[in-house]
């Protein structure tokens, strides 16, 4: 088992969806890739919160096993991030409504020293400049992973373009994928984006699930079904924190046969988020219950051998 260095967004959001409203819960790409890849292996956290970050969700984070927060500073003269958002017919995408970037405005990224040697690197979702910064300070990781939206490709474009060359995979959902290549059509626009420089691209999809390309090779599944999706945020963070969790665990190399069933797992921890608003699913749940899940998932997607055709 080996170790995953996850750098990113520490927050608060406000989410409405056609289940409810919450207000300042704890939200952030960092806490859903942490939350959800700590049910496999130890992960070195790098962020930043405000003087506003509350006692009790601090103790969670550092309560909770496989999680070391070494890395993490608080700004007392600065509030926490915070985003606000809203799902209204498709709950596949968030709608933004407000981004205050508070103490991440000011965030510089150091790393203890331990850190540096961290095999599997993830970029959460913050300033892809930020992102470089970390890679400067890592020491031949084995995996290289990143994330990244609208508003750092509409505001950071060229920053982005650096760092995707220098990273193994690329994490991004379909209209992210569509703004990054100008190509509507997701099939094309992963071999655009690949000769940007990741060796391999997760198109996330939400209800419909995933596509991997890599070696100038598809692969494609749904989601897991869930009955009542409550609330989407935070998914594709929890998705990416099931993929690097599976690799990690078993000291995997980014091969096309490793990374099909690290999206598998990815696919199973993002099926818990959406079943509740921010993290209160994903912060109940058991490794038995995820691998019960995957039984009932492989059954879905099994096929038997076809009849011959005449």
């Amino acid at each position: 088992m080996s170790e995953i260095l996850v750098v990113g967004s520490i927050g608060y959001d406000t989410i409405a969806t056609n289940h409810g409203k919450v207000e300042s819960i704890m939200g952030g790409s960092t806490n859903y890739f942490a939350v959800s890849a700590s049910l496999f292996c130890k992960v070195n956290v790098v962020g930043v919160v405000g003087n506003d970050y509350q006692v009790s969700d601090l103790n969670f984070l550092k309560n909770r096993n496989n999680i070391d927060l070494s890395g993490l500073k608080k700004n007392e003269h600065e509030k926490t991030f915070r985003w606000s958002g809203c799902y209204e017919k498709s709950m596949n995408e968030a709608i933004t409504l407000e981004t205050q970037l508070n103490a991440l405005a000011h965030f510089n990224p150091e790393l203890p020293s331990p850190y540096r040697h961290v095999p599997y690197v993830f970029l959460a979702n913050i300033d892809p400049e930020l992102q470089l910064q970390v890679l400067h300070q890592v020491n031949r990781p084995r995996v290289v992973g990143a994330d990244t939206m609208n508003y750092w490709i509409d505001s950071r474009l060229d920053q982005l373009k650096e760092l995707l060359k220098k990273i193994d995979l690329l994490m991004i959902n379909e209209g992210e994928l569509q703004k990054l290549t100008l190509d509507w059509n997701a099939i094309s626009a992963v071999k655009t984006a690949s000769k940007m420089g990741p060796k391999a691209i997760v198109v996330k999809r939400g209800e419909y699930g995933f596509l991997l390309y890599m070696d100038e090779q598809y692969f494609i599944l749904p989601a897991f079904p869930v009955y009542k999706v409550v609330d989407p945020t935070g998914a594709g963070d929890t998705f990416a924190g099931g993929v690097f969790g599976y690799l990690a665990n078993a000291n995997q190399d980014l091969t096309l046969e490793n990374l099909k069933w690290a999206c598998v797992y990815g696919c199973l921890m993002a099926s818990f988020t959406v079943q509740d608003f921010g993290l209160n699913k994903l912060r109940q749940i058991t490794l038995d219950e995820v691998e019960r899940r995957r039984i009932d998932y492989l059954k879905l997607i099994h096929l038997n051998q076809p009849l011959t055709l005449t």
